[in-house]
Parts: structure tokens; sequence; C-alpha cells
């Protein structure tokens, strides 16, 4: 947006934070600072001094150059953001941050059933919608804070079921949150899963949290500890597989897809195949029909994350081969569907076909189009392809880059 050149820092502030729809509390809170301390910088009574607080402030505003904040006479700085952006976003953080300050016990029993139901709906949506990120964090606010808020209205095995309602919903915001949820949150959102789920003393939920705990380790450079934590997750459920339902050994199944991606991308080639042979060997003894919940295991996601360990360990023939003969329609997850294309880019291109990498990518876009403009892995492929595939391609290259957002195609 045009800013007067005339304002001051405070003033600039608050006409960015009015622009976006925030409050004072979300945008103090998203910098480790109150609301009033905030409301003396935008009035001017303070003066905004510390560089690291401007580049705070400037990401949590999504501004790419912090002079925005300090006027065009100041140096203009990059901001780290290391995230991306979306619009909803302001509104989980102010949910996740403050819910717990705020509830109050219900006057009416909680009906823990029609939550379980509405989260359950939720995550169907994750996997159905092409738009999934934008609609599930529409629903997420009220689910997360009626379920929080049940918790404190039951006690027993009512509550108990009310705190795997909580888990599962915070591990949805996870999914959700992916990519453009500051660390701070990604971390307070994955812990808050993991201690419902033990709280309600749940090895299933405890297992599902362990997954979800893995992926923020993995996504932050963690790898050792993500696969510490899903591999003791699976040695914890293990035990009560025999007779246990179809969705104990689903996510149990799950730990090990996980396993196997944390090691192939940490070059562990032989890991890797052991633990998605171990996943495979789960999928065998499951109904050939059957697909977990929320992680989408089965069949058909082994033989996905067969693909994308052999693209993490730059094996491309192994995955391209192993692509040519999967039935994606066997996948009932859009986002999975989408992401399995862009590891089949991903292939192409480790071998150097920017040609088809382009076509499997545009593909991977029509299918799942906030799994592509939301996903590091692709956005990267998406730019390289932009920048090397074939002159006469360079046009349709370039629109694909300008519908996930990406600067260079602005």
């Amino acid at each position: 947006m045009d800013i007067p050149e005339d304002l001051s820092t405070g003033e600039r502030i608050r006409l960015l934070r009015e622009s976006r729809g925030m409050s004072r509390a979300v945008l103090a809170g998203m910098c480790g600072r109150g609301p009033d301390w905030l409301k003396k910088i935008e009035s001017g009574e303070r003066e905004l001094r510390a560089n690291h607080l401007v580049l705070r402030l400037a990401a949590a505003l999504q501004l790419s150059d912090a002079s925005a904040l300090t006027g065009s006479t100041q140096v203009g700085q990059t901001v780290p953001i290391g995230r991306l952006q979306h619009p909803a976003m302001p509104a989980i953080w102010d949910t996740v941050m403050n819910t717990r300050l705020s509830l109050t016990a219900s006057a009416t029993q909680p009906d823990v059933a029609g939550l379980q139901g509405r989260v359950d709906q939720t995550w169907r949506l994750w996997h159905t919608s092409s738009r999934n990120r934008t609609e599930v964090l529409k629903l997420l606010p009220p689910l997360i804070r009626d379920t929080e808020n049940a918790t404190r209205a039951l006690d027993g095995d009512q509550r108990r079921a009310a705190l795997v309602a909580v888990s599962d919903v915070y591990r949805l915001t996870g999914q959700a949150t992916a990519y453009i949820a500051p660390a701070e949150l990604a971390w307070v959102v994955a812990d808050r899963a993991m201690t419902a789920a033990r709280d309600a003393d749940q090895p299933a939920a405890i297992a599902a949290a362990a997954w979800n705990m893995g992926n923020i380790l993995r996504e932050t450079a963690y790898p050792d500890e993500a696969l510490g934590v899903v591999t003791e997750a699976a040695e914890l459920i293990r035990s009560h597989l025999d007779d246990a339902p179809d969705d104990w050994r689903g996510i149990y199944g799950a730990l090990q897809l996980h396993a196997a991606v944390t090691a192939a991308r940490d070059g562990r080639s032989g890991d890797a195949w052991r633990y998605w042979g171990a996943g495979d060997q789960v999928a065998k003894s499951l109904p050939a029909s059957y697909v977990h919940p929320s992680t989408v295991f089965g069949r058909a996601n082994v033989d996905f994350h067969e693909i994308s360990v052999a693209v993490d360990l730059k094996t491309s023939r192994q995955a391209l081969s192993a692509a040519n003969d999967v039935d994606p329609d066997e996948m009932p997850s859009v986002e999975r569907r989408a992401r399995l294309w862009v590891e089949v880019a991903r292939g192409h291109l480790q071998r150097g076909d920017h040609t088809a990498a382009l076509h499997v990518m545009q593909l991977a876009h029509r299918i799942g189009a906030e799994t592509v403009e939301y996903t590091p892995s692709a956005r990267t492929a998406v730019a390289e392809l932009w920048r090397d595939v074939p002159r006469a391609l360079r046009p349709e290259a370039a629109r694909l880059a300008g519908r996930i957002g990406l600067r260079e195609a602005g």
C-alpha cells in the first residue's frame, strides 16, 4: 500500500496494522510485548529504537522491507520472515495464545460426541478441499475454544474424551498452519496436542500427537529428535496392537512412514527403506480400502511415500519408476494427491527434465492449489522451473509462479 512519506514510525505501524485488520493485542503479542507498549509506540509516546523489534513488527505485518515502518529516509532492510503469509494467521494466533486465559466453564453440558464429530468433519475438509488451508483456518478458532471449554466442564471418561478432541484439534491446527505459523505458535500447538493426549491416557492419541510433533521437529532441522519422538511413540503403541482397532494400527503405520521420510531427508538410505518396509507391512495387515482419518495412512499412502523417500534420497529413476505404478485416484485426500505430483515434479527436476516437471507441477496446482502455494518444496520447484524451463515454456512457468505468489512473477 502507498504510505505518506510524512508519517512517523508509530503512525505507519498503526496504518499497516489496521489495514490488515489486526488488533493491538495480536500484533504486540506476535512481538512478545503487551498492547500498552504498542499503543505508546503508535501514539509517539515511546520511540522504537531496538532493531530486533523493528524486524519483528515488520515480519508480523508481512513486510519484506523494514523501511516501510521506519520511512523512506532510512536504509532498506530485508525482513527475515521465514514463513509464508496467510490472512487467517492473526486470528489463529489470537485464539491459541489467549483461549486458555479467557475460558469459563460452560453453563450447559458439552456434547463430546458432537464436538468430536465437528473435529472429524474438519479433518475431512482438510483432505478434500483444494483450498483446504483457507477453509479449515476459518473453522479452527471456535473449534479450539469449544473443545478446550469442554475439558473444563467435564470429568471422568467424558473429560478424557474431550481431551482427545482437544489433541485432535491442535494436531489439525499444526497441519493447517504449517509454514505460515511463527515458530513459537508451532511449538505451542504441538505441545498442547501432546499434553492433551497424555492427560487423556489414550495411546493412539499420544501416537498421533507424536506424529505431529515429529513434523515440527523435522521441519525445524531436528531430524534426530524427530526420529526419536516417532519411534518412541511407535514402541508405545505397538504393545496394544494385537486387539486394537484398525485406526491404532493406522497411526502406527503412519509413524513408520514419518520415520522413513525423516531418515531419507537425512541421507540415511538403509534406515529410510527399513522404516518404509515396516509401514508397507502394516498396510498389508489392514483391509485394502483402509485409510486413517487424519494421516490418511493406507495402501495408497505407502505407495506415495515410496516416491517421496526415493526423491529425498535423490534416486530419481527409482522415484519415477514407482510413480508409473501408482493410481492417484486410490488416494481420497486431495491434499495428498497434490503432494504426490509435487514429488514427481521434483523427481523430473533431479533428472533435468524441466518440461515434464512443469506439466506435472501444473497438474499438482490444479488438484490442490493451496498445497502448492504453501509448501516450500513446491515453491522452490516452481521457482526453479520459472528460471530454467525452455524459453518457449517460460510464460507458462511465469503464470504458475504468479498464481502461487512468488515475487519473481509479480
